[in-house]
């Protein structure tokens, strides 16, 4: 059982230096508190906003800087790009017919980081 994950939810990506916060736009017209989020509620930049600076040396920016700079690892401006759906939604919970979105999920960039969710948004709606 998980909690019901939330526009306003706190994310963190394995690769990037700050933590970022779910935006959910209410077009699912189910709330918990606050507008409900879906596993397909990983737009990059609409749902999934970027995490200050990229580590990671899949990213273009990142390695081009690294290499500029001999080698010395230097962070660039994140940009998260979300390969597939958030995994693993919730199997019973359907919003509009996607699985409800819950603070076990998590969801991969193109550039290799995890995304998870450190808070989901509010505590009292948990789902199965």
């Amino acid at each position: 059982m998980g909690i019901q994950v939330v526009s306003g939810a706190l994310l963190q990506c394995s690769f990037g230096l700050a933590p970022s916060t779910l935006s959910v736009p209410p077009v699912n017209q189910v709330n918990a508190t606050a507008p409900a989020a879906t596993i397909m509620d990983n737009i990059p930049g609409m749902n999934v906003p970027p995490f200050g600076m990229c580590q990671s040396l899949a990213n273009p920016a990142v390695a081009a800087a690294t290499a500029a700079a001999m080698g010395a690892l230097t962070p660039m401006p994140c940009m998260p790009v979300t390969v597939a759906p958030w995994a693993p939604g919730s199997p019973t919970v359907l919003i509009k017919g996607k699985p409800a979105l819950t603070d076990k999920s998590m969801c991969n960039c193109a550039y290799g980081g995890i995304i998870k969710i450190n808070v989901a948004g509010q505590m009292k709606m948990q789902v199965k």
